[in-house]
């Protein structure tokens, strides 16, 4: 089973996951020095879903070696560029060139949705709690990701309305859910990818 955990800066998916999941976690991409694409969308778009790639066959990895893959984040994590598109701090022709950059990729056998999908997503009020309340952690852009939780609500209720993975909408605290789904048979379904971008919200 792979599982994926997300939601905005301070939403708690990185503590989550230490805590329920320490042994089978995929850690989230962060760039290292001098790793950086281009300013042509369509470079950025293939930098950031290259990334992702290399995170689902980490998780496809562990899975096979344990039997359960938790990623820190969706490495299908074509959500980001939707949420920023819709706040208007990304163009739409950057939307589109993302799109089509993850749509290959999935179509390939590449990148795929987990079977399941945990989502948090508290409140502006509980975010800023929570990042004020851990100093040790430096939150880069932390203004700008409160304003993604309502897009990235959006597109996992697009996923959730396309049976691309079965969506909860909260951390368990006792870590994962008593009943999970059956592994799915169809994560790169290319047919799936395509509901879940079409019943997203008009531009």
């Amino acid at each position: 089973m792979i599982v994926v955990v997300t939601g905005p800066s301070a939403a708690g998916k990185t503590t989550w996951c230490r805590r329920h999941a320490p042994d089978a976690t995929v850690p989230e991409h962060v760039p290292g020095p001098g790793e950086a694409p281009g300013p042509d969308p369509a470079d950025q778009a293939a930098f950031w879903c290259e990334a992702g790639v290399r995170r689902w066959r980490q998780a496809e990895r562990q899975e096979r070696r344990s039997g359960l893959a938790v990623c820190d984040d969706d490495p299908l994590k074509l959500h980001y560029a939707w949420s920023l598109a819709r706040i208007g701090e990304l163009s739409w022709r950057h939307w589109r060139a993302e799109l089509d950059a993850h749509r290959s990729a999935v179509a390939a056998g590449r990148l795929g949705f987990a079977d399941l999908v945990l989502v948090s997503a508290p409140p502006e009020h509980e975010l800023r709690r929570r990042r004020d309340a851990d100093p040790t952690r430096r939150r880069r852009n932390f203004d700008l990701h409160v304003r993604l939780a309502e897009p990235l609500r959006e597109w996992y209720r697009a996923v959730e309305r396309a049976g691309a993975a079965q969506v909860v909408w909260e951390l368990p605290a006792a870590g994962l859910p008593a009943e999970l789904p059956p592994p799915r048979a169809g994560r790169c379904d290319l047919s799936i990818f395509d509901a879940v971008t079409a019943t997203l919200p008009a531009p």
